[in-house]
């Protein structure tokens, strides 16, 4: 061990402790489940390290992090979702195929004391997805606070499979991230790629007790920049079952594998022939990546310097305890029936650059374009099936992410045998290393709008913030998603209203985009994309005065205002 190695170990282990005897349980996020979600963003703080000052975080209904929703693939799940930062602030539903209107990108901001409404049918496959804040220029900031949280979509496919599901237990979510710290213990987010201390589910030096007998590890890569080599430090083989968009045909046996920002994985590990009160670690095995890989670099200091770069490390400490009542105790042979896109179904290619982030030159960006609000990069027709290929020509490597759609990588450099088995199946993150090209094949089906954008970027929170983005609006053929000349007529009713609000139009077949509600000031306290109208829209969490509602024509993209006064 070199004497540089030596000194970063005593760090870590005066300030962090890395005994056997300073671990901490892993905190499990708590769980939400039906079709109604009410989700509050908040400014916290946390006791992340000891001693000294608690750490300013944000979380969603918690001091880091948020609950984990469960969905079930083909129902409509309404979303409640109140912003009492300080900030504006977006919350973006990763991973789900959405309108765009719903889908929580930079054009959808949430002011600070706003209440955000979006809704959706869930058609996403079995899976684990997430959701985090988007506002540009602020992504992150607020991720670095803990703001974001799991998403777990249930269907009929995964549902038969004899698969642990018992959560907390034998099936337990896990997000990877790290942070670094100055000397009053906050969160350092300026000129900095990279986190000097892991946490895991929030928690420092974390440590769970798992059953013996086939455990199910769901995990997510939310850094800002920094890629896990993950493996276990007995080198045994586990077996990828799911990646970012669902199941895979079958599961795919590694002993490492690669999970970058943004990606999902879950895992399947036998602890079937461990000895009860043994442990383990899952580590991150991140010294002596190629040149490029995100934290591989040599530094321990400065803006790509860390005190985990180019190093093996833990990130989760597993203590063996006794099986459970009902254990699961075998693997499945086959998972999934999935039909993938090939590149011969596409009738459109479309190629992305990656371009400049040299040093004292122009940010990360694509095509030598840095993101604009109102630019809209691509236009793409509905149900058009579309093989994009994204060239890394830089010297560093980056994720490349793409909302709305899961799509099928179908080559790396023009080789489709390229592609790894753990890769395999729908993706919406890919990773690009540099000096590489690879191309996914897509989909563009159910949801047209000329007016919301789509987001494609790269997932380092940084780089997207600094201009690595663009977007695209995916329009109908027949003209459906158009504006036209038509506009809204319509009335409030009662007026004065005690707890809810109705509609009269003079049209009888109104097609409303989007409704606000904003008080004298001018300020937004209700947002509604998409609105369903025929129950009337409950404002008894306003207080009582004057508003203003405004609805906007889906047709003209026009909105009109109409006053009304809550007793």
């Amino acid at each position: 061990m070199s004497k540089k190695t030596a000194l970063i170990l005593a760090i870590l282990g005066l300030f962090h402790g890395l005994t056997a005897q300073s671990y901490n349980a892993l905190w499990i996020p708590d769980t939400l489940s039906g079709t109604n979600f009410n989700l509050t963003i908040k400014d916290t703080f946390a006791q992340l390290v000891t001693p000294g000052n608690q750490t300013l975080t944000g979380g969603i209904n918690n001091k880091f992090w948020g609950p984990t929703l469960f969905i079930n693939q083909g129902q409509t799940v309404h979303m409640n979702v109140t912003n009492n930062l300080n900030d504006s602030t977006t919350i973006h539903w990763h991973g789900m195929h959405l309108p765009a209107v719903m889908d929580g990108g930079p054009h959808q901001v949430i002011p600070p004391g706003t209440l955000w409404q979006p809704y959706w049918n869930v058609t996403n496959k079995a899976g684990t997805y997430w959701y985090h804040p988007h506002l540009h220029e602020m992504t992150l900031e607020h991720l670095t606070k803990g703001i974001g949280g799991f998403i777990i979509v249930r269907d009929a496919e995964e549902s038969a499979l004899n698969l642990p599901r018992k959560y907390g237990v034998d099936d337990i979510p896990i997000v990877l991230t790290s942070r670094r710290y100055d000397a009053n213990n906050q969160f350092v987010t300026q000129a900095t790629s990279y986190g000097d201390y892991m946490l895991t589910n929030g928690t420092p030096n974390a440590a769970v007790s798992l059953p013996k007998q086939w455990v199910r590890l769901r995990i997510l890569n939310a850094e800002i920049e920094r890629g896990y080599n993950l493996g276990f430090s007995d080198n045994r083989t586990f077996y990828i079952i799911s990646n970012d968009g669902g199941l895979l045909n079958a599961p795919v046996a590694v002993t490492r594998v690669k999970l970058l920002v943004g990606e999902r994985i879950e895992i399947m590990v036998n602890l079937s022939n461990d000895v009860v009160g043994s442990s383990l670690n899952l580590k991150a095995y991140n010294s002596g990546q190629t040149f490029g890989f995100p934290g591989g670099e040599p530094a321990s200091s400065g803006q790509f310097g860390s005190l985990l770069n180019n190093l093996d490390f833990n990130v989760l400490h597993i203590n063996v305890a006794a099986a459970t009542a009902n254990p699961i105790t075998s693997l499945p042979a086959t998972l999934a029936n999935n039909t993938y896109w090939t590149a011969n179904d596409a009738t459109v290619s479309r190629s992305i650059t990656i371009t400049n982030g040299n040093p004292g030159g122009p940010a990360f960006n694509f095509d030598n374009l840095s993101f604009q609000l109102n630019n809209i990069n691509k236009t793409v027709n509905l149900n058009s099936i579309e093989k994009w290929t994204v060239t890394n020509n830089n010297v560093f490597g980056h994720t490349f992410h793409i909302h709305d759609v899961q799509f099928k990588i179908v080559d790396r450099n023009g080789n489709a045998n390229g592609v790894g088995n753990y890769e395999s199946g729908w993706k919406d993150v890919m990773y690009v290393p540099k000096g590489e090209s690879v191309s996914f094949v897509a989909k563009f089906d159910d949801y047209a709008d000329a007016i919301h954008p789509f987001m494609y970027h790269c997932h380092f929170s940084n780089h997207e913030d600094d201009g690595m983005m663009g977007q695209f609006v995916v329009t109908s053929a027949a003209g459906l998603d158009k504006i036209s000349t038509n506009g809204l007529d319509f009335a409030v009713y009662p007026n004065p209203a005690k707890d809810r609000i109705f509609f009269s139009f003079a049209n009888e077949n109104p097609d409303v985009y989007y409704l606000k509600i904003k008080n004298l000031n001018g300020k937004t306290v209700l947002m509604m994309p998409k609105p369903l109208l025929e129950a009337g829209i409950e404002v008894s969490r306003l207080e009582s005065g004057v508003y203003f509602v405004e609805l906007t024509d889906n047709a003209t993209k026009t909105t009109t205002v109409k006053k009304f006064i809550l007793e």
